[in-house]
């Protein structure tokens, strides 16, 4: 967190931490056909924040006073509302008062935030909206993603999310769309674009692009939050969520072993596998059990699985490739995508070697101007003594990526070469 004699620095943290979570509650006091009203209040309490907090000083408890300011300021918004609608009778106006006081103030509690924040994500899945536009606006409202980190999980350009999320709104206000929260039964048809949504979101804080961040353990833990949830509530316990719950417990259990001390990267073959979370590992056996329990499987079984198989192996050269790769023909066939496909190839090299990977992934669409394929064939490249190959890759690769780790590593690539 910044330090606390920078206000502005800390007003933005906090936006970008506690914006989503702030306008879910908010939409749950205002109605949740209010978002933009509700974001337009998150705006107003960051700028009262940085106007004030620079002279005022910086509050004890910074988050407390964002929550505060904004509650009252929707709070405030109800009332001139009860005022305009003329509530007749005096006594009814009061009572309508103390129980919308009383409502702002449990949803503001911290142990009904998140709950707000999962509601809010599946009042926003509402299936008169188109399924990418569903997840562009969970990502950028609720989960507090830039445009640009969404762009870069759906491999697309910045215009093409903003304009989602636009055309998202328009359909809303135009078509009358009434975003409720579903009960019962009405959970399950919106559940996966609910986990698809906070799939994403751990993904980008797995692998953050931000330029001065590897990982983002609060958008991880941010998701694992939310799929805890899921398992917790009865009409939304599916096997997919247990085995999405699985994945991301492998998945965070080697966050301390992929970073060194100096903030450098450690990829997964020279990481200090004592360092990583066992009882993550445990907790993640104990939810890829559970998945197992139905009929069904989903490719967050398959991932799972994969994630399984890494986190149980010795070491790296003793992981179960054959399998790995198995699991990944597999999840290709269930999820055709080019991701899919760069990723098998890595097991593939170590099954059939790293020419047989190069020919994978050179004929495959779509990743040319991403980070990961050109690192990918890079290092193929260069296992397959092939330097000039692996250089030109590598520096496509610098070329494309701002994070300041992952230039570090490609820089040491290039200079070993």
């Amino acid at each position: 967190m910044p330090a606390p004699n920078e206000p502005g620095q800390l007003v933005a943290h906090l936006f970008r931490h506690e914006a989503g979570r702030m306008t879910s509650v908010l939409a749950c006091t205002l109605g949740f056909d209010r978002l933009d009203l509700a974001e337009d209040i998150v705006h107003d309490t960051m700028v009262q924040a940085l106007q004030s907090w620079p002279f005022q000083g910086i509050p004890d408890n910074p988050r407390a006073w964002l929550y505060r300011v904004a509650k009252n300021r929707a709070l405030d918004v109800v009332r001139r509302e009860n005022r305009f609608r003329q509530i007749g009778a005096e006594a009814d106006y009061l009572h309508q008062q103390d129980a919308t006081e009383a409502m702002a103030q449990q949803l503001f509690f911290d142990e009904a935030v998140t709950d707000s924040q999962l509601r809010m994500l599946f009042a926003i899945c509402h299936p008169a909206i188109a399924p990418e536009s569903q997840l562009a606006m969970c990502l950028k409202i609720l989960c507090g993603l830039s445009v640009q980190e969404i762009a870069s999980a759906f491999l697309t350009s910045s215009d093409t999310i903003t304009k989602r999320i636009y055309r998202a709104k328009e359909k809303i206000r135009q078509d009358g769309i009434q975003l409720e929260v579903p009960t019962g039964t009405y959970l399950a048809p919106r559940l996966g674009a609910v986990l698809k949504s906070v799939y994403l979101l751990f993904n980008e804080g797995y692998n953050s692009s931000q330029p001065e961040a590897l990982i983002r353990q609060d958008l991880c833990e941010e998701a694992m939050r939310l799929t805890l949830l899921l398992t917790e509530t009865p009409h939304t316990h599916t096997p997919a969520v247990d085995a999405l719950m699985a994945l991301m417990c492998f998945q965070a259990a080697r966050f301390e072993a992929r970073i060194d001390e100096q903030g450098a990267i450690v990829l997964l073959p020279d990481q200090d596998r004592s360092r990583w979370n066992h009882l993550l590992i445990r907790k993640g056996h104990t939810y890829l059990n559970r998945s197992a329990q139905g009929n069904t499987p989903s490719d967050y079984h398959l991932e799972a699985g994969i994630a399984m198989l890494h986190s149980s192996a010795p070491s790296y050269a003793a992981t179960n490739w054959p399998t790995v790769l198995h699991y990944y023909d597999l999840l290709l066939a269930y999820k055709p995508s080019p991701v899919v496909a760069l990723h098998r190839a890595v097991a593939l090299a170590e099954v059939a070697g790293p020419a047989a990977a190069i020919s994978e992934v050179t004929g495959l669409n779509g990743l040319d101007q991403t980070v990961y394929y050109h690192a990918v064939l890079g290092d193929l490249y260069e296992r397959n003594a092939e330097p000039d190959a692996a250089r030109h890759h590598y520096q496509q690769a610098l070329h494309l990526t701002s994070s300041l780790a992952e230039q570090k590593l490609l820089a040491q690539k290039l200079a070993r070469l």
